[in-house]
């Protein structure tokens, strides 16, 4: 990579603004051989600056680019977390477009030997601005799981949005819990 375009940022020390002279970017080797353990990569998609959607609304995905980016993880020998990144999940991407991308990548993944992904699965195709119960949030997670389980994916389980919405169980006091199991 030739660094040709900024030779320096000003950064502060202090009160005042100091030139700080950008540098040559170090050189890293791929690994020689498989590592011992798979360290995961949490790889952001990569968006279709040509799009004419609207991304607040509508994910714009290059889908060849987020390809790609996901093979030069492999390739350094990372294994993927797909689809399970909060600048992903509930922030512009959702469960039908995250489906999209593990599928993808899932399929990408057989093609690369040694290639680990692992997907999140979550509560996040549930209605919003709603409580659901313990139950409802138990499906959810049992939907996705085998959603991506389906396409031949591993799931990492991730933290519910609707959780902390559920109703909260009936409060019993200490002393009214040891009361009653003494009957």
């Amino acid at each position: 990579m030739k660094r040709d375009t900024i030779l320096t940022l000003k950064l502060p020390r202090g009160n005042t603004l100091e030139n700080y002279p950008v540098r040559e970017p170090k050189q890293f080797k791929k690994p020689a051989g498989p590592f011992t353990r798979v360290a995961y990569a949490a790889a952001h998609m990569v968006a279709d600056p040509l799009s004419a959607k609207e991304p607040w609304l509508e994910a714009a995905i290059d889908w060849e680019a987020t390809l790609a980016y996901r093979r030069h993880l492999w390739s350094w020998g990372f294994g993927v977390a797909e689809a399970m990144d909060t600048a992903q999940r509930g922030m512009g991407l959702d469960w039908p477009n995250s489906l999209e991308l593990i599928r993808r990548t899932v399929e990408e993944a057989r093609h690369v030997p040694g290639a680990f992904v692992a997907s999140g699965a979550g509560t996040d195709h549930l209605p919003s601005g709603k409580s659901h119960c313990i139950a409802e949030i138990i499906a959810a997670y049992e939907f996705q799981c085998a959603a991506i389980e389906k396409l031949g994916g591993r799931t990492i389980l991730m933290a519910s949005r609707a959780w902390p919405r559920r109703p909260s169980p009936p409060r019993t006091t200490r002393a009214s819990t040891t009361a009653s199991s003494r009957r």
